[in-house]
């Protein structure tokens, strides 16, 4: 398998910034419209065949169910409810305000209903503006936004192949708008007690000992397009681990320690997704053998937990 080329940052980072507040528009509509789940599990998104999308909502806020979804091949946001009307619109030549004030007029046209809390961006510089307000974030480049979704498709499959191979907790792989990256966790069954200051999110979130396993496109603190893997709590000594590819290695970031690959250098090996997936692994082995997890019991390779099929029986 060839992995696609990722745009660098420098050459999308206006259009990336628009879209990921487009994203939280949305993910703030979902979050205000999906029933809850463990770890917010209900509030990402996940990779369709054109796209993202919310998932189907509503009902239980009496609501009618409806879906959002981010057409990157025709460049649309289309709103859906489940007694098939539909109201959509361009994503290129708009701001975040005028996304914002179209998105909650499809919405409404639709007789849906949304109590946005708090709708300002999330934990992004910007956060104490008004989604209405934001007319400085509106470029997009629909040719980087396609290789974008293309990107997150081919890692999506990657990360659902690695999950396979594990038979405890694990969430489903989904798209994160907070932090525009795509991943996929296992839990041990060990709780863990935040400290008192953690905010809400963090604590439900990280309520149980994980491994996460995800990709992101880069940012200001590491700009390039990486793979990456983290324990939290993270044990003792998880950085004197070996890592696969050669490529891969250790960095700290916020005081904890990530497993890397970049995403060049995984292209660049033989056979990329034999490369990515021995990274997960090695990243996940490290991570469960310092923190104790009984990895022999968890494992069930290729995704096959009955006895007589793993055994050959």
């Amino acid at each position: 398998m060839e992995l696609l080329a990722v745009p660098p940052l420098a050459e999308w980072r206006d259009t990336k910034a628009t879209v990921h507040r487009f994203c939280q528009v949305v993910g703030k509509i979902r979050l205000a419209s999906a029933v809850r789940r463990n770890h917010w599990w209900n509030v990402p998104f996940h990779v369709t065949g054109r796209g993202i999308t919310t998932r189907p909502m509503g009902q239980s806020d009496g609501n009618p169910i409806f879906t959002i979804d981010f057409d990157f091949v025709s460049h649309r946001l289309v709103v859906t409810t489940v007694d098939g009307r539909a109201v959509s619109f361009t994503l290129y030549g708009q701001s975040v305000a005028s996304f914002y004030n179209s998105t909650m007029e499809a919405l409404a046209a639709l007789d849906v209903r949304v109590d946005m809390t708090v709708p300002r961006p999330f934990d992004l510089p910007d956060s104490d503006r008004p989604f209405a307000d934001d007319t400085e974030h509106a470029a997009y480049d629909p040719v980087a936004v396609t290789r974008y979704w293309q990107v997150l498709s081919q890692v999506n499959l990657l990360l659902e192949e690695f999950a396979a191979d594990y038979s405890g907790k694990v969430s489903p792989v989904h798209h994160f708008w907070h932090t525009f990256d795509i991943a996929c966790t296992r839990f041990s069954d060990r709780l863990i007690e935040q400290p008192p200051e953690a905010d809400p999110v963090t604590r439900e979130a990280y309520s149980h000992e994980v491994i996460s396993s995800g990709f992101w496109f880069g940012d200001d603190a590491f700009p390039e397009p990486a793979f990456y893997s983290y324990t939290a709590p993270e044990p003792d000594g998880l950085d004197s681990e070996p890592l696969k590819p050669e490529a891969a290695r250790w960095i700290t970031q916020r005081d904890s320690h990530l497993a890397v690959l970049r995403h060049a250098d995984a292209r660049a090996e033989p056979d990329p997704r034999a490369a990515v997936l021995a990274f997960y692994d090695s990243a996940y082995q490290a991570g469960a053998r310092r923190a104790g997890w009984d990895i022999a019991r968890l494992s069930c390779p290729g995704g096959v937990t009955d006895p007589r099929l793993s055994t050959g029986r």
